[in-house]
């Protein structure tokens, strides 16, 4: 028993129907790209912000253990061993620059890109 098919089998498709599927693949990747730009964005300030809680942390620990108080400052290379890997400034996202500032002061990170409602260049702190 044969099934019979509307079209001869050397038939393929039109260019209208190639079109269309093209012109809605472009249509659905215009609306995602903006959408997956920002879910970027946001993961970057969350880990930035993230590693300020760290190095708050590490400065608080470095000013107990070493009977600081507050005003004082620690170095780099001293709060270095309270962070992960021993390492200063704890993991980079987008070539940030952190500022460790006194104990009591909030620490301060800098990025050279838009985050957020953060333009480049400003300081971003602790919520």
């Amino acid at each position: 028993m044969r099934i019979k098919t509307c079209r001869s089998p050397g038939s393929g498709f039109t260019l209208v129907e190639i079109m269309i599927v093209v012109a809605i693949i472009g249509l659905l990747a215009s609306m995602a790209v903006p959408s997956f730009m920002k879910s970027r964005e946001t993961a970057q300030l969350n880990t930035i912000i993230n590693n300020l809680r760290v190095i708050e942390n590490a400065k608080d620990t470095w000013a107990l253990e070493n009977r600081k108080g507050t005003g004082d400052t620690p170095a780099d290379s001293e709060i270095a061993q309270y962070l992960k890997n021993n390492a200063f400034p704890p993991n980079l996202v987008c070539g940030e620059t952190y500022t460790i500032n006194a104990v009591g002061t909030p620490a301060i990170a800098k990025t050279s890109v838009k985050l957020g409602s953060y333009a480049p260049n400003s300081n971003i702190t602790l919520p």
